[in-house]
């Protein structure tokens, strides 16, 4: 008798969502570090800053079943103003960037939480190689620039694409497609 080997669990779901706890926080950090920091060599030691103190974060969750597996993507959102909103780093973990509804759904999740806060302005300063990306999601360049020394776009997200969720701490599912 022959045994195949099988492949290993994959989840095909996940919730995105405000963060809620704790473990969420940190593991949010952490991915951003891993992006920020070591991968893209953005920041040296760590990527907080002053907007963390009152920035909401946003988690991407792998599910197993009803249970979160891990923790495979964030964003953050704040409001500068009152009606002003930003999103900025977004990250997901390089095992999941393949799961294209990953990105998609922290960026929805992002911006229709804020509209459901009275957002009128949501904007975000992307990496170049993003852009396509927010442009399929209804965002407008404003300005290209450099900050930390990487080309970036100022972008303006089409509030008309994005209807408020009033429950962003249920937030959205996001499906991984079967591959072909």
């Amino acid at each position: 008798m022959m045994l195949e080997p099988f492949s290993p669990y994959r989840a095909s779901e996940f919730q995105v969502k405000f963060s809620t706890s704790e473990w969420e926080r940190q593991e949010a950090h952490a991915l951003r570090r891993a992006v920020f920091c070591e991968e893209q060599k953005i920041f040296e030691n760590d990527d907080r800053d002053v907007i963390d103190e009152h920035a909401i974060p946003i988690v991407a969750l792998s599910m197993m079943g009803v249970a979160a597996d891990r923790l495979v993507g964030t964003v953050r959102i704040h409001q500068e103003e009152p009606g002003l909103w930003w999103g900025s780093r977004l990250a997901v973990h390089e095992d999941f960037r393949k799961i294209g509804a990953l990105g998609a759904t922290l960026i929805r999740l992002a911006v229709s939480s804020a509209n459901a806060m009275g957002c009128h302005t949501f904007l975000a300063n992307v990496q170049v190689q993003n852009g396509l990306l927010f442009r399929r999601l209804h965002w407008d360049v404003i300005e290209e620039f450099e900050v930390y020394g990487k080309p970036h776009l100022r972008m303006k997200a089409d509030l008309a694409w994005y209807p408020p969720c009033p429950t962003p701490e249920t937030g959205l599912v996001a499906l991984a497609r079967k591959a072909a």
